[in-house]
């Protein structure tokens, strides 16, 4: 089994040492054992059953530590009936480990690290590197959301819109360290995708898909951001692009429209368009509308307000933008957009500048530098 199948067992195995007695710490430190017994073993003694053989070997090393615990001893006479070597469960509860993960008490930076390591199987130095924090730092944070939700039972359904947000939280970190958590997220909603059926879960999935299939154009070779309307779009993953599509079709065929099957109808009129010219922006305006009925984002609602400076012109966009906060994220670089679409260069300039030194990151802060720059040079000529 691949490493991917092996990670994609972890939760399976949690879930079923919790329903046996296991607190969800003790579980998942035994499946984490249990997962680098795995990797030593298996390549020279590969397993018939896979699940069997981690169940066995996590209940195991849980039996081992209530053992060693003179003052578990109670709670070991309720579990000391050891099941038989590679007899597995066929209940999954790898829905009710999203949910743990996921559960409100959890802030949302813990929740992300303990969806990775209980759900995705990442290993706490992986998920550090990712978060390029210290290893000692990520175990810290991990142990205290593995404590805060221990005495959570599975008895309750769990929220799947927390779960999605999770998820997409996880999506938007995009890669850093050995553990790219874009291809990460995208496993995870597959693996939801496939157990649950719930139209926002096939519109996350899809959503992922379509901004994925444009992640080979976003940058250039020196790391720069190419913005959409400059992206090379033979570089964009088709396949990805027609799963997307297809899963969100499928979705808005149900008839129950939710926020992420919105954006993923937004993503794909953008991936439809073959040119930056034949993009149908009344219609991503109009998508942008039925977004807001749903959630009245104001992120969206700056983002309708550049679609519509595309669709209707940058005045119209320059009204709407008015009715806005200015202290909104990118409100300046939308603001600069704008004017200078309406030809407005040196308020435009000016209001690039500002964007560079409120961005959100290197990259978009560079970018933002480099318009400011090139219409300076332009004034100046």
């Amino acid at each position: 089994m691949d490493e991917s199948g092996l990670r994609a067992l972890t939760p399976v195995v949690i879930g079923i040492l919790v329903r046996r007695g296991a607190d969800f710490a003790a579980a998942e430190d035994c499946v984490q054992e249990a997962l680098i017994e795995a990797a030593r073993v298996w390549p020279g003694d590969p397993p018939r059953d896979p699940k069997g053989w981690l169940v066995t070997a996590a209940w195991r090393k849980f039996l081992d530590t209530v053992r060693a615990d003179a003052a578990r001893r109670r709670r070991e006479s309720l579990v000391a009936t050891e099941p038989a070597a590679g007899v597995a469960e066929t209940v999954d509860d790898t829905l009710a480990v999203y949910f743990l993960c996921a559960h409100p008490s959890l802030s949302s930076s813990s929740a992300v690290a303990l969806m990775l390591r209980a759900v995705g199987g990442l290993t706490t130095r992986q998920i550090a590197q990712a978060y390029l924090v210290p290893e000692s730092t990520m175990a810290q944070r991990i142990s205290r959301a593995k404590r805060t939700v221990s005495n959570v039972r599975f008895d309750r359904p769990g929220d799947v819109a927390t779960v999605l947000r999770v998820l997409y939280l996880v999506f938007n970190e995009g890669y850093s360290g050995d553990v790219d958590l874009a291809d990460e997220a995208i496993r995870l909603t597959r693996q939801l995708h496939a157990q649950f059926t719930h139209v926002e879960v096939s519109g996350l999935l899809a959503l992922m898909l379509l901004h994925h299939a444009r992640r080979p154009a976003r940058t250039r070779t020196c790391g720069s951001l190419v913005p959409l309307a400059e992206q090379d779009r033979t570089l964009w993953d088709t396949t990805l692009i027609t799963e997307g599509v297809a899963v969100l079709q499928a979705a808005l065929a149900r008839d129950r429209l939710g926020e992420f099957q919105a954006q993923a109808a937004i993503a794909a009129l953008h991936a439809d368009a073959r040119t930056v010219e034949d993009t149908d922006w009344v219609q991503i305006v109009q998508w942008y509308d039925e977004l807001l009925r749903i959630t009245d984002s104001p992120v969206a609602r700056l983002n309708r307000v550049v679609a519509l400076g595309e669709a209707d012109g940058a005045r119209a966009g320059l009204a709407a933008l008015s009715g806005l906060d200015p202290a909104l994220p990118r409100y300046d670089a939308v603001a600069a957009y704008l004017h200078e679409r309406g030809g407005d260069r040196a308020t435009a300039a000016r209001l690039y500048a500002a964007a560079a030194r409120s961005a959100p990151n290197v990259p978009e802060r560079d970018h933002l530098t480099r318009q400011a720059a090139r219409l300076n040079e332009e004034l100046r000529r």
